[in-house]
């Protein structure tokens, strides 16, 4: 019991309901899996709760008067994630226990046999590698395997000890080891590829772990700002330029901006958004620092991370309401607050989730605001 919530645990399922199913993960329910929340409800059900979720947030937090919105449902609901971040704990000797936390124990750390949320490329690079764990740094602390959009397998391992000095020969072991790249993280410093090509997409970057559904989420941002064509965008928290894309492949002149020098880069070498010239110029640096260098806009898209928008931004939009503004959230409760502080010079006009996360209660969502005078 805490001052403001309490937590309870079922004890025991007298009748199921008929939104209960079987999950399909076995580490869900003997491991007690803290990755997944709801793998034992049916899609539909997912869904249903997910609505409630956004429409509460947005009713309770925002303060606003709107009914649960619409949930887009995920093409895939399984092996879709990119991106898995595993736990390290020493076991005896040498060895490693290597998986994730249970739920109710975020100290312990259970060995992970398969993640059903994973792309299977990942799973089939994560049995390899556990037969060769040997080869990992010395004093591994966290292992990330990531799967970037070119197919390239990505081994990011953190160590608080010496460089990872047999990731060659790890990668040489490795079934198909030429499309592996490893990287090692020290302690205290930047991550940097000790073996396999340093060219491509970085793979410490932003980069959505549902990638099918974050391209379905951002046309519905864009597409949802009108026509834009010949009007100064802004793309904040743009990360690798697709927000910037869409906009610039609707006639928008449009300045990107992110945090994250990788991923700005990388963006700035896209052929693709290379392909429109002056029309597009990507900066990386924050948002709230670069604000008042940038042209005055006529449409604003976001996509912050989870812990939402800057006081500063916000500030600014609030301050200077910009005609349309769309916002992608990965966080119903945060993306309230937002909106709450928006309110004084924006309208809501659309609302519209999308299930970014199958089987967990995380959960995306495109809100659509007018400024009032428009």
């Amino acid at each position: 019991m805490h001052r403001h919530f309490a937590r309870g645990e079922a004890a025991e399922i007298v009748e199921p309901s008929a939104t209960r199913v079987t999950p399909g993960c076995p580490h869900y329910g003997v491991d007690r899996c803290s990755g997944c929340q709801l793998q034992h409800l049916s899609t539909e059900a997912q869904l249903a709760a997910k609505r409630t979720i956004v429409g509460d947030a947005l009713r309770r937090i925002g303060k606003l008067t709107v009914a649960d919105p619409e949930i887009t449902g995920a093409s895939e609901q399984w092996r879709y994630r990119t991106s898995i971040d595993l736990a390290v704990k020493a076991g005896p000797g040498s060895s490693y226990v290597i998986g994730f936390h249970p739920y109710d124990r975020p100290a312990a750390v259970f060995p992970l046999v398969e993640c059903h949320i994973a792309d299977v490329r990942l799973m089939a690079l994560w049995r390899a590698l556990k037969a060769r764990l040997d080869l990992l740094p010395g004093r591994v602390t966290g292992l990330t395997l990531r799967l970037s959009r070119d197919g390239t397998r990505h081994i990011i391992a953190q160590s608080a000890g010496e460089p990872w000095q047999t990731a060659g020969e790890l990668r040489s072991a490795l079934p198909d080891g030429t499309s592996v790249v490893c990287w090692w993280q020290p302690a205290e410093g930047a991550p940097r590829v000790v073996a396999g090509p340093a060219t491509g997409f970085p793979a410490t970057a932003f980069e959505a772990d549902n990638p099918a559904m974050d391209r379905a989420a951002r046309r519905w941002m864009v597409d949802g700002l009108g026509d834009v064509r010949g009007l100064q965008a802004w793309d904040l928290y743009g990360a690798s330029g697709d927000t910037a894309l869409l906009l610039a492949e609707r006639g928008a002149q449009v300045v990107s901006v992110d945090a994250d020098e990788k991923a700005v880069a990388w963006a700035r070498s896209r052929a693709d958004l290379a392909a429109f010239g002056s029309q597009v110029r990507c900066i990386a640096g924050r948002a709230e620092d670069v604000l008042p260098s940038l042209p005055v806009p006529q449409v604003v898209a976001l996509a912050p991370p989870r812990v939402g928008l800057h006081w500063d931004v916000v500030l600014r939009l609030a301050g200077d309401p910009v005609a349309r503004l769309a916002y992608l959230s990965r966080d119903p409760a945060t993306l309230a607050r937002d909106l709450r502080r928006l309110e004084v010079n924006y309208h809501l006009r659309s609302v519209q989730g999308f299930d970014l996360f199958p089987q967990t209660a995380q959960v995306g969502v495109v809100v659509h605001l007018e400024a009032a005078a428009a």
